[in-house]
């Protein structure tokens, strides 16, 4: 890079003493071993970035570890753990830290140099989240230590989830036994304008800032004199008054916008214009033609990009090259960084840069990066920024194929809602790309399969069903029938999942019916163990019993071991033997036995929760905490956690605290678990609310209607339908315990059958009748007695 500087920011803070104080008392607590995190807000330009290099510069003086990670806009793919991965390159380089990560392989995982070929299952995200945790804290023990994540509105989700476990379960956690706490602050900052209604940051920062380790800093615009120190303190010369006055009111408070209206100043034609992009546009157009190109090209790249990179796509000479780039620093557009890499100074220069490029320059610059990142050095963890350059150049064939590897990626390093999103993309270039031309192996159906599969793992159900039926109407006329029973029989089960059981009682006998059941095959029992499942589900016990028995007849001849384990599961409760008995429970175990040995995660987590149900049933409820907490941790283990079982099995654990009297146990494990989980439901909420409303929680109601919203689900529509009766009925309000209860049980009935919990709701609306008619004999209103007696 020869004589290219190491800069930093050197605008001047001006205002923001008061965020600096709050800041700076934070790092202070934290060097006293008190962990903390804040989430710092504010609009594009407003000064994020530049109060945070104030404080890491501070911060570093102090002798603490300052390590920054970026977020960066792919539109809608996304990096797994970005900007986790780029402060483990940081310490990676650096060989102060080589025997802490020595002891720590998640940083090898996440750098990418962890096994490769694909054989492994999807690694536990929680055993990743806890490495990175486990690294963070013994960082922290060898110095006090400072994350700072910038633009965590472009974060990817698994990012967004690891932040969620490292605040809400890992770093801020004060250690056992009273000694001292992690030495750690985290800030992160988000463009709150970039936060619309559904965007995806938004319940996550709403979960956060609940917890009682972090707190917002909101950035709010300048004053105007604060904005005009800033003015006349970017020119030595003294700028005239009235140029003063005019920056200071087009800035509106934004520092960013100030520095740019300054900037612009130098312009020979003189005057500002109205638009922001032309005000970045001029400083841009200021530089030689040669730094105009270079800096077109890292607009292509991205917010950051490395010199080997760039100086590859660019194809200048090294000496030109530098000379560009000197002076693109020098006029502030361009700051060089760590590794040698080089970033705009701020995301809207680059924006601005990348809209006025032509079409076709746009298309043969991301071309240019495609090719270079597939070049002899390319890397798996490169295979999204691949799709993303081979889509925006129209090479849809290479696009495609970089799509499935991102994917393939994703799923090794545990991050399933990268996984579905990079095989959306796919699955939207498929009909665009010749057959010749796509890759060996899947075709459109199996790889919507493998899309609702991951829609699963991530917890989206409801997605899971709508891409299974785009596979099953991708069928043709002349489908294998084995692939179509495994469609049908998939989206039955998906069905189940959401609490649609008589059409997925459709699909099941569909997929049946379509293969025949001699000579036995394996997809006929599975179609089979799924069809008594939604059998069972909908009343239909006498087909369930004699389908099953059949099933697990073949299964034993064809020694599927797994299909044989749920068969077992179904025929407990069919043949009588409850699971709540000792004979019901043994068949279990014979069951959850099989599941293990071949390896069937989802078989065995069933097996566990019927272990767990069963005690409940039978009145043991401490026997029911062990089942129910190995199911849950054989969930993490294999990354199954938003699956339904654990969902249900989660549910029950709480509630058999809250059954025992354990209320703040309760309340801590739905704490911890929104740590883990990004769905938030009425498994997790239920006997939370539970506590809340007998607590007097005025708030209550409020969050158990909030569960009424969106598709219907059954344990939401239940815990709030719990949550309303009692909380009508404590507030002596008959008419509406009674409206809550008979909505509810309507709502819950499936196939004619009325629901356990009918007894409960039934109970608590006829308490507050009871509670009614005794006031209104006590006034002598025969009139109130008898309407309630009728």
């Amino acid at each position: 890079m020869g004589g290219v500087p190491q800069t930093s920011l050197t605008s001047p803070l001006v205002g923001r003493e008061d965020e600096l104080a709050r800041l700076t008392g934070v790092l202070e607590r934290a060097r006293a071993g008190e962990a903390r995190a804040v989430l710092v807000a504010g609009d594009a330009g407003v000064g994020k970035t530049r109060t945070l290099d104030e404080v890491a510069g501070r911060a570093a003086a102090a002798g603490t570890t300052v390590l920054t990670g970026h977020c960066v806009d792919l539109g809608d793919v996304g990096l797994p753990y970005l900007p986790f991965t780029e402060i483990l390159g940081l310490l990676a380089a650096d060989e102060r830290f080589a025997s802490v990560l020595a002891g720590h392989p998640v940083a090898d995982r996440l750098l990418g140099g962890g096994p490769d070929d694909g054989t492994d299952a999807a690694p536990s995200r929680l055993r990743l989240f806890e490495g990175v945790a486990a690294l963070l804290t013994d960082l922290a023990d060898v110095a006090p230590l400072l994350l700072v994540l910038e633009d965590l509105h472009w974060a990817d989700q698994s990012s967004r989830d690891l932040l969620r476990f490292l605040l809400g379960r890992g770093v801020l956690q004060r250690p056992a036994g009273g000694a001292p706490g992690h030495r750690l602050a985290l800030f992160a900052s988000y463009r709150a304008d970039d936060l619309h209604r559904r965007h995806p940051l938004r319940p996550l920062l709403a979960e956060l800032v609940r917890l009682p380790g972090v707190e917002r800093l909101e950035l709010r615009p300048l004053p105007d004199a604060d904005v005009a120190r800033l003015v006349r303190s970017l020119r030595r010369r003294r700028l005239p008054d009235t140029t003063v006055r005019r920056i200071v009111e087009r800035a509106e408070g934004n520092a960013f916008y100030a520095e740019e209206l300054v900037a612009a100043t130098d312009a020979p034609a003189g005057g500002v214009p109205s638009g922001l992009a032309d005000v970045l546009l001029i400083r841009f157009e200021q530089l030689s033609e040669t730094a105009q190109q270079v800096l077109r090209t890292a607009a292509v790249a991205g917010r950051r990009v490395g010199h080997g990179l760039l100086r590859d796509a660019v194809g200048l000479p090294e000496e030109e090259l530098e000379a560009a780039l000197r002076e693109a620093v020098e006029r502030q557009l361009l700051v060089s960084g760590d590794g040698d890499t080089y970033s705009f100074r701020h995301a809207l220069a680059r924006e601005a840069v990348y809209a006025d490029l032509l079409p076709g320059e746009r298309a043969r610059l991301h071309g240019a990066f495609a090719r270079l990142l597939a070049g002899p050095e390319r890397r798996s963890d490169h295979a999204a920024e691949r799709a993303h350059h081979y889509r925006e150049s129209h090479d849809l064939p290479e696009a495609l194929a970089a799509s499935l590897e991102a994917a393939d990626h994703a799923q090794r390093i545990g991050a399933p809602a990268e996984e579905l999103r990079h095989v959306e993309a796919a699955l939207d270039l498929w009909t665009a790309v010749d057959a010749a031309a796509r890759p060996t192996g899947p075709d459109a159906v199996t790889l919507t399969l493998r899309a609702s599969a991951a829609a699963v793992h991530a917890g989206e159900l409801h997605r899971a069903v709508s891409l299974t039926r785009s596979a099953l109407a991708g069928l043709g006329q002349d489908a294998d029938l084995e692939l179509a029973a495994r469609v049908r029989y998939t989206l039955a089960g998906n069905l189940l999942s959401v609490d649609n059981l008589e059409s997925a009682y459709a699909y099941s006998s569909e997929a049946l019916g379509l293969i025949p059941a001699e000579p036995p095959s394996s997809t006929w029992v599975w179609a089979a163990a799924t069809h008594v499942t939604a059998a069972r589900q909908v009343g239909e016990n006498e087909t369930a019993l004699g389908v099953a028995r059949r099933a697990l007849r073949a299964a034993e001849e064809l020694e599927v071991t797994d299909a044989r384990a749920d068969l077992l599961i179904s025929l407990t409760s069919l043949e009588g033997h409850s699971r709540a008995t000792p004979e019901g429970r043994q068949r279990l175990l014979e069951a959850r036995e099989l599941a293990r040995q071949a390896g069937n995660a989802p078989v065995e987590l069933r097996a566990l929760f019927n272990l767990a149900i069963g005690c409940f049933e039978s009145g043991d409820l401490e026997e029911c905490l062990p089942w129910a907490s190995e199911g849950l941790d054989r969930a993490r283990r294999s990354g199954l956690l938003s699956s339904p079982y654990p969902r249900e099995m989660r549910y029950l654990r709480l509630l058999v605290q809250y059954t025992l009297g354990h209320w703040d146990e309760v309340l801590r494990e739905s704490a911890e678990d929104s740590g883990e989980r990004s769905a938030v439901d009425g498994h997790a909420l239920g006997p939370g609310l539970y506590v809340a409303l007998a607590r007097g929680d005025a708030g209550v109601s409020d969050r158990a209607r909030a569960l009424l919203k969106g598709p219907f689900d059954w344990m939401a529509r239940m815990v709030a339908g719990v949550v309303l009766t009692d909380a009508a009925a404590l507030r002596g309000d008959a008419e509406d315990a009674v409206r809550w209860m008979r909505s509810s049980v309507e709502a819950l009935t499936e196939a004619g059958t009325r629901p356990t919990v009918t007894l409960r709701l039934a109970t608590l609306a006829l308490s507050a009748v009871a509670d009614t008619v005794t006031e209104l004999r006590r006034a002598g209103d025969d009139a109130g007695v008898a309407r309630w007696s009728d």
